[in-house]
């Protein structure tokens, strides 16, 4: 049987990329050119171009081509879908946690013998 990632999966493979996620952050200041954003890479156009079609496939990024210039913006939704999933673990930990705080601080100070 065939694996189909989940978008979800996409968007964190997507973001493990150190390279990506410069770009990711540098895209929610607001759109820029493919050149723009290859400038601070020492990388080929064509890697940089490959990154960008990681994070399209992603969701995380789209982009629009008028004449020669290809403009990318991020794509806020995508991200909201990320963090949903982060806060639902985040809350799930805390009342766990909160859980074990109560249980010791019921427990008695003593162990037994």
């Amino acid at each position: 049987m065939l694996h189909h990632p989940q978008p979800l999966d996409l968007m964190f493979q997507a973001l493990a990329d150190p390279s990506r996620r410069v770009m990711v952050e540098r895209l929610s200041r607001g759109p820029a050119s493919v050149s723009e954003l290859a400038q601070p890479f020492a990388m080929s156009l064509s890697a940089v171009v490959q990154h960008l079609a990681v994070l399209e496939a992603s969701g995380l990024v789209r982009s629009e081509k008028v004449g020669r210039v290809r403009t990318c913006r991020i794509e806020p939704a995508a991200l909201q879908s990320a963090e949903q999933w982060l806060s639902d673990r985040r809350l799930s930990w805390e009342h766990k946690l909160d859980r074990l705080g109560d249980f010791l601080a019921a427990a008695p100070d003593e162990p037994s013998p």
